[in-house]
C-alpha cells in the first residue's frame, strides 16, 4: 500500500505541472485558434528567469514567482503584436510552423545568454524537507506543486465562469466579428489572452525550476508532453486538459515505478489508443462535418 500511495502522489505531482502548461495551450487555442509550439519556450524562460533572479541576483523564491511570469507575459505580448497576428485566419498548420520557429529561436537565445549547461534552483526554505502522508515520506515542495495546481484550477474556473473578463474572452472566442460589433476591443483581448497563456506557462516554469534541471531542452520536452495531454483530453477543452494531465501523470507515476523499462513509450501508447478510440480526445468535441 505505501508503494501505491507513493506512486499516486508522484502521479499528482507530475499531473498538476502538466495541467498548468496544457491549460495555457488550450486557452490560447480556444481564443486565437493557433497551436502554440512556442509555449514550451515561454515555460523555459520562466525557469531561466527564476534561476537569474534567485541563483544570480539572490532574490528569494517568492518575488521570482511574481516577477518572472510578468516578464514572460510582456515578451509574449510583443511576440503576438509583431509576429503572431499575421497568421490569424489562416490554416492552423501555419501557426504551428511559425510557433515552432519561435520555439527554436527561444532555444538558441537561451543558449546564447545562459549557455548550454544545467542550472539548479533550490526550493525556498519554507518548502524544504518532507512530510508524512499515510505512512509515506513525501517532499514538501512536491506537495506545494500539487496544491498550486489545484488553486490555479479553481482560480481559472472562477475567472472564466464568474467574471466579466471571462465572459468577454468567451465572446471573442465564439465570434470575433460579433464581439467587435458590441464594443469589445478584440485585438486587445487576443493580445491579453496570449500574454495570459504565457503567464500561466511561466508560472509552470517557475514552479518547475526547483524540481527539474534547468537546461535549454526543457521547453522541447514539456511541449511534447503537453501536446500528449491535450490530444488525450481534447484540444480546446478546459476539463480535457485536467483529465489528460491526470491520465499522463498516472502513466508516468505508476509506469516509472512498476514498468521502468517501457515507461518512456507508455505516454505515446496511451495517446495512440485514445486517438484510435476517440480521435477528438476524451472530452473534446467532434468537429462539425
Amino acid at each position: 500500500m505505501p508503494s501505491i500511495i507513493a506512486a499516486l502522489l508522484n502521479s499528482l505531482d507530475i499531473a498538476m505541472l502538466l495541467f498548468v502548461i496544457a491549460v495555457g495551450l488550450n486557452i490560447i487555442f480556444g481564443v486565437l485558434n493557433i497551436i502554440n509550439f512556442a509555449h514550451g519556450g515561454l515555460y523555459m524562460l520562466g525557469a531561466y528567469f527564476t534561476y537569474t533572479l534567485v541563483g544570480r541576483l539572490g532574490l528569494p523564491f517568492w518575488p521570482a514567482l511574481l516577477l518572472a511570469p510578468l516578464a514572460v507575459a510582456a515578451i509574449a505580448a510583443v511576440l503576438e503584436r509583431l509576429v503572431l497576428y499575421r497568421v490569424y485566419g489562416r490554416h492552423v498548420t501555419d501557426s504551428l510552423l511559425l510557433t515552432f520557429a519561435l520555439l527554436l529561436i527561444i532555444d538558441e537565445g537561451v543558449r546564447m545568454i545562459w549557455g548550454s549547461g544545467i542550472h539548479v534552483v533550490r526550493p525556498p526554505e519554507l518548502l524544504q524537507g518532507r512530510v508524512n502522508f499515510a505512512g509515506v515520506s513525501y517532499p514538501l515542495y512536491s506537495a506545494f506543486v500539487i496544491t498550486s495546481g489545484v488553486v490555479l484550477l479553481a482560480a481559472l474556473w472562477a475567472l472564466f465562469n464568474r467574471t466579466r473578463i471571462g465572459r468577454v474572452v468567451r465572446a471573442a472566442a465564439i465570434d470575433r466579428d460579433m464581439a467587435q460589433t458590441i464594443g469589445i476591443n478584440v485585438p486587445a483581448v487576443v493580445t491579453g489572452v496570449f500574454a495570459f497563456g504565457a503567464w500561466i506557462a511561466a508560472i509552470g516554469g517557475v514552479v518547475a525550476a526547483p524540481m527539474r534541471a534547468i537546461d535549454p531542452g526543457m521547453g522541447d520536452k514539456i511541449i511534447i508532453e503537453s501536446f500528449i495531454v491535450v490530444v488525450i483530453g481534447g484540444l480546446g477543452s478546459f476539463p480535457g486538459a485536467l483529465l489528460g494531465a491526470l491520465v499522463l501523470g498516472l502513466i508516468h507515476g505508476f509506469g516509472g515505478r512498476y514498468l521502468p523499462q517501457i515507461n518512456l513509450v507508455l505516454p505515446y501508447i496511451g495517446m495512440a489508443l485514445v486517438l484510435l478510440w476517440r480521435p477528438h480526445g476524451l472530452l473534446g468535441r467532434r468537429a462539425a462535418a
